[in-house]
């Protein structure tokens, strides 16, 4: 693992990178510090439309940079309630805040305990990317 990881607690995390937090039964997605570490320098952010019903592992969004770009996949299933329209004029927020301020998108989940459960924790996922 890159020296200065970081990887939150009190999320779950996907193989692909993605952070899921359960918020009043709300489920907050967004990218891993080691994925936005990974892409560099952040400029665009696509996400599905608020509304869009998803079944866990659907692509959900791209994130692009200069270097490259990655599909998102929706770690939980269930409906799209909200996306962070902050990403639009400032794509840079998920590298500035991975885990804050540039979370994707949120969704309504319709098999929360399930999809969560079939996610890392936060000491799997350190395991995880030193592997890789």
């Amino acid at each position: 693992m890159s020296e200065g990881q970081d990887v939150r607690k009190d999320r779950s995390y996907s193989k692909e990178h993605e952070w899921a937090k359960v918020d009043d039964g709300i489920v907050v997605i967004g990218i891993s510090d080691y994925a936005q570490n990974s892409l560099h320098e952040i400029t665009y952010v696509e996400v599905t439309e608020v509304g869009t019903k998803v079944e866990k592992g659907d692509e959900c969004g791209l994130v692009e940079s200069m270097k490259a770009s990655s599909d998102i996949y929706t770690p939980v299933s269930g409906e799209i309630v909200e996306v962070n329209d902050k990403l639009e004029d400032a794509p840079e927020i998920v590298n500035e805040s991975p885990y804050d301020e540039g979370w994707l998108l949120k969704i309504e989940p319709s098999n929360l305990d399930d999809d969560m459960n079939s996610l890392m924790s936060a000491e799997e996922y350190e395991e995880f990317i030193e592997d890789l």
